[in-house]
């Protein structure tokens, strides 16, 4: 199994940060890669549209409120693995209320591809994710 991790510091408090990421259905407030989201099953499945009209749907595995974090299944989409779970998580940054850590991490299997490009892939995705996210909250 595969796994990839990248993190971002960005400049609001970690509750500011919770409040726009924390929705499970809140991609399209902050992720210019993800425009729509519908929330299915009352909300613990997300089906996600991107730009070119591919779907990826998702199921929420696990949240918390208290600790500020979420993991999720993808269930159906374009990407060459499986068994993919992520995580997104908001730090606290000791002796600091005006900045918070973003967290956001997954673990998959390749499949019709090597490791490598699939690290590659979602290290990508995640680090535009969380530049995105920074540039939503310096705005």
């Amino acid at each position: 199994m595969a796994s990839t991790s990248v993190s971002r510091v960005v400049p609001a408090s970690p509750q500011q940060v919770w409040n726009l990421i924390g929705g499970f259905d809140a991609l399209p407030d902050w992720l210019p890669y993800i425009p729509e989201s519908t929330a299915l099953e009352g909300g613990r499945v997300r089906r996600l549209t991107n730009p070119d009209g591919d779907v990826i749907i998702e199921r929420l595995v696990a949240f918390n409120e208290a600790e500020r974090h979420y993991s999720y299944a993808i269930l159906e989409a374009p990407f060459p693995v499986n068994g993919y779970v992520s995580t997104i998580r908001v730090h606290a940054v000791p002796g600091r209320d005006d900045i918070a850590e973003v967290q956001w991490s997954g673990r998959f299997n390749p499949d019709g591809t090597t490791e490598q490009e699939v690290i590659d892939l979602f290290t990508g995705i995640y680090a535009d994710g969380l530049d995105a996210l920074h540039k939503t909250l310096a705005a």
